[in-house]
């Protein structure tokens, strides 16, 4: 493992959390969309994580696992059912009166924006820990 690994690792895991805290945003902006371009309601949007794959990493035989950081490989549609509003006023109405609300659940999202937001944090500690003992290995030289 090269001297700045673990921070390579960190830094991919901070670009997966935040892609998923803008995804979380969207969802919570989009929560009452009842007609979108495609036709129907928003559906709640999933970022799908992988570890990252890296060719050398899949050549070299000498270590079993290295270990090389996250990517978003997808960005995935919850495919869930709408909720449905008895509303026969509203103009995206069904003929029976119900009306389709996007399946996003506001607790849930709210939930998830908060386990991003603390996996962001540890990502963060895991860089600064690096960067001073880096410091630290360079001040025991002096």
């Amino acid at each position: 493992m090269g001297l700045f690994d673990s921070i390579n690792v960190s830094a991919s895991g901070l670009t997966a959390e935040k892609l998923r805290m803008d995804i979380i945003a969207d969802n919570l902006a989009n929560a009452n969309v009842t007609r979108t371009p495609n036709g129907g309601p928003y559906r709640r949007k999933v970022p799908i994580f992988a570890e990252k794959s890296n060719f050398n990493n899949l050549l070299s035989q000498s270590q079993n696992k290295l270990i090389s950081g996250v990517e978003v490989v997808g960005i995935d549609e919850d495919s869930s059912p709408f909720k449905l509003v008895y509303q026969p006023g509203h103009p995206d109405a069904r003929p029976d009166g119900y009306v389709e609300y996007p399946n996003v659940d506001s607790a849930m999202e709210m939930v998830d924006l908060i386990s991003a937001s603390r996996a962001y944090e540890a990502n963060m500690t895991v860089i600064d820990d690096t960067k001073n003992m880096l410091q630290k290995t360079l001040d025991l030289s002096r």
